[in-house]
């Protein structure tokens, strides 16, 4: 049965919404949600739980209670359904089994082993395919997905606090080192946390450890998965005792010249000769790292700026005044979202 398009938009729009229930525990798979509906009336729909468990799909199927009414539904799916054998069956091969006759897709998927090949076996076997339904949302859903695949690198978040005279630090001598410099509020803390949960990967550079003596954490988030901690301290002037190489949390450190690993430290030689940041991606790249926030001081960040590597900026305002110290960065984006925390402001950028 055909649906006008306001129909089948909210259907879709619950499968991106059911779809988000497995961040941060799916990746480096997508984020897929599945709604199946018979006769304007949804019958089943589920979603991807877990890295190597089920897919939305087959969730999606199991939960339809009375099989029969597959044969007249439409499945709505996110992402286009899987047709390899990697740590499950291809969904596609499932959708065919159960002899539903309608499939509506909201994005092409970029994997390898993918790549049209699901809506073409579905295709083969009779099934009516409704190919890039709703494209932008779905592609929003897996932006980090889809950045990891098509540029071969992490989705890269830049993230930093600022005051309203636009510092991100004062003037500290060593003598203050230590401690970060505070400018907005503990709920700030607490979606800074929370945030970190839902990426693969965080980083600093050498100044950032040295001054603020960061854990990088997500202990104001409990049950939060802790992001692979990355230190960028090419000439090792960190001291070994600073809380990034206390061996906690997986860490990786990138420097020049050979260190001995020791526990949840690795340490990654890089190449004075070649670009600093092209071997950093490539290594995030082979240890399947689909999104990392950058939340280094002005010389990293304004680095990856100048040199168009970021697709986000996540911005702290605070409510006061430094009137002097460290200048925040200043980029070119589009803002996309405003929240409001008490008295500080998270303002979302992208780069578009």
């Amino acid at each position: 049965m055909d649906y006008p398009f306001a129909v089948e938009s909210q259907y879709m729009m619950r499968a991106i919404e059911i779809a988000r229930l497995g961040m941060s525990r799916v990746s480096p798979n997508p984020m897929v949600g599945a709604v199946i509906v018979n006769n304007n009336k949804i019958i089943g729909e589920g979603y991807h739980q877990a890295y190597g468990g089920p897919h939305a799909e087959v969730h999606a199927i199991e939960s339809v209670k009375d099989k029969a009414l597959l044969t007249d539904a439409t499945i709505y799916v996110t992402l286009e359904p899987c047709a390899h054998y990697g740590k499950t069956p291809p969904c596609a091969e499932l959708i065919i089994k159960s002899r539903i006759p309608r499939v509506v897709v909201g994005i092409k998927d970029p994997f390898a082993k993918v790549q049209g090949r699901g809506i073409q076996m579905m295709k083969d076997a009779g099934i009516e395919v409704i190919e890039s339904f709703m494209e932008d949302r779905c592609y929003e859903l897996n932006r980090r997905f889809f950045t990891f695949h098509s540029k071969r690198r992490p989705y890269i978040i830049l993230k930093w606090a600022q005051t309203l005279d636009g510092y991100m630090d004062i003037d500290r001598t060593q003598e203050a080192y230590g401690q970060p410099t505070w400018i907005t509020n503990d709920l700030s803390k607490i979606a800074v946390h929370k945030t970190r949960t839902d990426e693969d990967a965080i980083m600093v550079g050498t100044q950032t450890a040295v001054k603020d003596n960061p854990s990088l954490s997500v202990r104001e988030w409990k049950g939060g998965n802790h992001p692979l901690r990355i230190l960028l301290d090419l000439n090792h002037r960190v001291p070994f005792e600073q809380n990034l190489l206390d061996g906690s949390i997986p860490t990786v450190v990138y420097s020049y010249s050979k260190h001995e690993n020791q526990k949840n430290l690795t340490y990654i030689v890089i190449d004075k000769e070649k670009p600093l940041w092209d071997q950093i991606f490539e290594d995030l790249y082979k240890r399947n790292i689909q999104s990392l926030i950058v939340e280094g001081g002005p010389y990293t960040l304004n680095t990856l700026i100048q040199e168009q590597l970021w697709d986000e900026a996540r911005i702290f305002l605070g409510h006061g005044f430094f009137q002097g110290g460290v200048k925040a960065p200043a980029f070119p984006g589009k803002m996309v979202s405003r929240d409001y925390i008490d008295n500080s402001n998270l303002i979302v950028f992208r780069n578009e």
